[in-house]
């Protein structure tokens, strides 16, 4: 890793700008998040990438309903083409971050 020493001027709020080679090398862009570690008299400070939010009640729900459909239960109280549907993609692999293309209703 190449070694870089640039020197930032804290503010009266006690902000700083990361010098634009750190940032470069971190490959951190405006609105990117740095994590700073304090290791005895040091300052580390590196790129946080972001981390998923997870909420165990939806995870919970949502083992409980790929469950129910893995094994046929529950199933019956959607309609036939949607469960029917929801049965035949059952291991299809699922890109959340996928655009969506064509009209959506909510």
């Amino acid at each position: 890793m190449s070694s870089i020493h640039e020197i930032a001027t804290l503010t009266s709020k006690g902000q700083i700008t990361l010098p634009k080679p750190i940032r470069q090398m971190l490959g951190i862009e405006a609105g990117g998040k740095v994590a700073f570690d304090l290791r005895g008299s040091e300052v580390v400070v590196t790129r946080a990438d972001s981390e998923e939010h997870v909420d165990p009640a939806i995870g919970a729900f949502l083992s409980l309903l790929e469950s129910d459909i893995k094994s046929g239960k529950h199933v019956g109280a959607l309609p036939d083409d949607l469960a029917q549907a929801m049965l035949a993609n059952l291991h299809h692999a699922v890109d959340p971050g996928e655009e969506i293309i064509g009209d959506v209703e909510l």
